[in-house]
């Protein structure tokens, strides 16, 4: 008996050997550019083999971990003996330390050396010079560098620049391998790059991707590679290689809403970084210049709004008291568009271009101020500790409204002697009453308007009459200043 089955028969077909040839070159003729092309094309291309790469500056590669002394912890404190690599994702990252306690494991007594970090580093002369990140060796009592033929060596930190998170060390080691150094300039988009490092503890690992951009801002003082090269905690501080054996780059940060790699990660240019690690070697610091301002950027609406065209430059919001900047000439409300001749593209780009400048020496900061540009000559100074613009206490002479309520909601005043010694400026009219289209823009009671499209304000009557003769349905740009700082505001018509 036949089993109980289903079966699809496909009727039969056949041809005569005319027809096939016919039917072929058919085929060909429609189909062949295409199936011959790709397979060309691919073999042009080919997958790029890292292996000669790897072997050739892997060597010069080391795993760097450090210690720390112990501390009892104190209640409400993080546990020591959580995962160190997971702990070093959170102090890189500025992240509150997971406070989870764990009985079984004894606490260690005050004073006793403890793992505290793992990263990666490599080799760039023979004489034992390691470049690293500072997180990396960020307040380790001691640093090991272990090499990759198990070699150990007790590291000596020359220096760290925790601005552009760059550190050097020394091993008493000689004619060891090393890295040839790259040329970021000639970095491209979508090139291949490897990185080489110690994820979680895994000594010489090797990732790839591409090139994802470059140049790119993430609010550091240094723009950064961005890659899609696999990174995780313990890669940091390794080199990011081109496809010529170049270290081009310090794999340094990554984006991560989990804490492990999720396809971005940024690198430090190397060329950023050889700058900064020989004046670490030289002096064992970084000594950059500084100019006293507070910045911000300029919005494509205010560049627009007040001729300047495309939103490019750095916005000055204050002025440091006494600082170069100051006895410079500059204002708040100046946009500083170029240093030295050489563009600031955005606001960001001002602290590095000055902190590039040696202390002492003249610049030539080119600002746009009320519709024109104007040269100012500063004296660089040093840039140390963090400095914050001192506060003025608003001035209690008030004077009183001169006029009612405008049709875009502002009482203006004329600002006292007393109060334009206090903000150091010349001129300006100071806000009593703000609402409607005023109050919807930004505008407060005690702010002073120094300027209304680019036209420097006197006093109320002046302010006054310009705004019975604006057009009521075009915006009007406002220079305000609020205590110190200096912005743009724009006040539109009601639709």
């Amino acid at each position: 008996m036949m089993p109980n089955t289903t079966r699809t028969t496909l009727p039969a077909f056949s041809m005569t050997a005319a027809a096939r040839r016919f039917a072929a070159l058919a085929f060909a003729s429609a189909f062949g550019a295409a199936v011959i092309a790709a397979p060309a094309s691919a073999r042009a291309q080919g997958l790029p083999d890292f292996t000669e790469l790897v072997e050739k500056v892997g060597p010069a590669v080391v795993n760097i971990r450090t210690t720390e002394r112990s501390r009892t912890p104190r209640a409400g404190q993080g546990n020591p003996e959580l995962d160190e690599d997971m702990l070093e994702f959170f102090r890189r990252f500025g992240l509150p330390m997971p406070n989870r306690p764990n009985p079984r494991s004894p606490q260690q007594p005050d004073g006793e050396p403890q793992t505290r970090g793992v990263g990666s580093g490599f080799i760039l002369n023979g004489d034992g010079y390691v470049m690293t990140n500072a997180h990396v060796v960020e307040g380790a009592e001691e640093v090991i560098v272990t090499l990759t033929d198990k070699r150990e060596f007790k590291a000596r930190i020359i220096g760290a620049d925790k601005k552009s998170d760059v550190a050097l060390v020394k091993i008493e080691a000689s004619g060891l391998p090393t890295v040839r150094i790259g040329e970021v300039s000639k970095l491209k988009v979508g090139e291949w790059v490897i990185a080489i490092g110690s994820p979680f503890g895994l000594e010489s690992t090797v990732t790839a991707g591409i090139v994802s951009a470059k140049s790119r801002d993430t609010g550091d003082l240094l723009p950064l590679i961005q890659t899609d090269v696999a990174i995780n905690p313990g890669n940091s501080g390794g080199p990011l290689i081109n496809m010529r054996g170049e270290v081009v780059g310090i794999n340094s940060q990554i984006y991560s809403r989990s804490g492990g790699y999720q396809g971005i990660s940024f690198a430090i240019p190397i060329d950023e970084a050889t700058r900064v690690s020989e004046q670490l070697r030289a002096g064992g610091r970084v000594i950059r210049g500084r100019i006293g301002v507070v910045i911000d950027r300029v919005t494509r609406e205010v560049a627009e709004s007040i001729g300047l065209g495309k939103p490019t430059g750095a916005l000055v919001r204050s002025v440091e008291a006494g600082g170069p900047a100051e006895k410079a000439g500059v204002e708040a409300g100046d946009i500083v568009t170029k240093v030295d001749g050489r563009a600031v593209e955005s606001s960001v780009e001002l602290p590095r271009i000055v902190g590039g400048i040696k202390p002492g020496n003249k610049a030539t900061l080119q600002v746009y101020r009320r519709g024109a540009y104007r040269d100012l000559s500063v004296v660089v100074a040093e840039l140390e500790a963090e400095r914050t613009v001192a506060k003025r206490t608003p001035d209690k002479d008030i004077a009183k409204p001169t006029a009612p309520v405008s049709s875009v909601g502002l009482a203006v005043a004329d600002l006292t002697d007393a109060q334009k010694r206090e903000l150091k400026v010349k001129n300006g009219v100071r806000v009593e009453t703000a609402e409607g289209i005023a109050a919807r823009a930004g505008l407060a009671a005690g702010d002073v308007i120094l300027t209304v499209d680019n036209v420097e304000m006197t006093s109320a009557k002046q302010f006054d009459a310009l705004l019975a003769k604006a057009d009521k349905n075009k915006a009007m740009t406002m220079l305000v200043r609020r205590g110190d700082a200096a912005t743009f505001l724009i006040l539109r018509p009601p639709k």
